[in-house]
């Protein structure tokens, strides 16, 4: 398993850092997010007088501007929602593998999310919201195990780089088995290929109200493992030394990791790159003790994901971009440049 940096030790300089700049850092990203939210709701692909907007948030349908807006509202809720969970889980999964490449999208997560939904619509008739989101949990999970099988096979264990190339060659092949399951069906093709693509436009309340009861327990139970997290960072052994039970504390924290994903995945299809833009750019604000970085990567992906929406509605205006297209093209540079500086050795 690859080094990481460690946190700093208690009673050091570093660990005496400020926390009243980290709680205004934390104050200014959701004061941003506020903004981007606000944003989401009263900008987009089609323009809106300010007194329909203004009607429409104090609860008026009338017309087809303020139904637009209040449109609007569920699908900003949903991307916020959406990049809270890919930012956390990849911080969680991050600080669980000590690889700086751990990616819900990298590591083949989401994509195995989508092959496990696509094969219950197709052949078992899933249909409930319920039953997709346990179904792209139960997908997302066996293939974090397999990845993780595969990238621990031979000697030096479960490197970053062993870990993304498995990650990526289960990827695609994952993406192979969705074409062979979708393309004999013509009944439901047209809906998984716009799924497939990442998108918060079908934003609905009853789908928030669904998947809301996953992404808190994802969330707690990620954001409990912050101090296990930061002990694994010191290593294995010295953590087992410390009292920590190692096998405990990654277990809880991938498990959250994989609820957050699945049930995100179920919701908005895969989006990429959030998970593993997001906590890099943390790290450079608050470092690597989780008990900040977990918080601050939940407000980040948040509004990653929100702005990268109300970009997707503004470029190819009046026609729309998903939102996982923008993140792939936001992602992707970055990914190749954390390779090239790190050369994926450490986090």
């Amino acid at each position: 398993m690859a080094a990481t940096d460690a946190p700093p030790a208690p009673g050091t300089a570093a660990a005496r850092s400020p926390g009243p700049r980290r709680v205004l850092g934390l104050a200014g990203l959701a004061a941003a997010l506020a903004a981007l939210m606000f944003a989401s709701i009263t900008v987009g692909s089609r323009t809106v007088p300010w007194p329909e907007i203004a009607a429409a948030l104090g609860g008026s349908v009338e017309g087809f501007d303020q139904a637009a807006v209040a449109k609007r509202v569920p699908r900003t809720l949903l991307a916020v929602l959406a990049g809270a969970a890919l930012g956390l889980s990849g911080a969680a999964m991050q600080g669980v593998t000590r690889n700086p490449l751990a990616d819900p999208g990298i590591l083949g997560v989401n994509m195995g999310a989508s092959l496990a939904v696509v094969t219950g619509i197709s052949y078992f008739g899933l249909a409930s919201a319920t039953a997709t989101i346990w179904t792209a949990i139960a997908g997302a999970g066996a293939t974090a195990v397999f990845v993780h099988v595969i990238g621990s096979l031979g000697r030096g264990g479960a490197t970053p780089l062993k870990l993304a190339l498995a990650g990526a060659a289960t990827s695609v092949a994952l993406s192979s088995f969705i074409s062979a399951v979708v393309l004999p069906r013509n009944d439901v093709a047209d809906q998984v290929r716009s799924w497939q693509i990442g998108g918060v436009g079908g934003g609905t309340y009853e789908a928030i109200a669904q998947v809301l009861p996953f992404l808190a327990v994802g969330a707690a139970v990620c954001l409990l493992s912050a101090n296990g997290l930061d002990l694994l960072a010191l290593g294995d052994e010295l953590a087992a030394g410390l009292g920590t039970r190692v096998a405990v504390v990654r277990t809880a924290a991938s498990l959250g990791a994989v609820v957050l994903c699945g049930a995100t995945t179920a919701v908005t299809g895969p989006i990429g790159f959030v998970g593993l833009v997001v906590p890099h750019l943390c790290r450079l604000l608050v470092g690597v003790g989780h008990r900040w970085l977990l918080p601050f990567s939940v407000l980040g992906g948040a509004a990653l994901l929100t702005a990268a929406d109300v970009v997707g509605r503004l470029v190819a205006r009046p026609a729309e971009i998903d939102v996982g297209i923008v993140t792939a093209l936001i992602g992707a540079p970055f990914f190749v440049y954390i390779v090239r500086r790190q050369k994926v050795r450490a986090l």
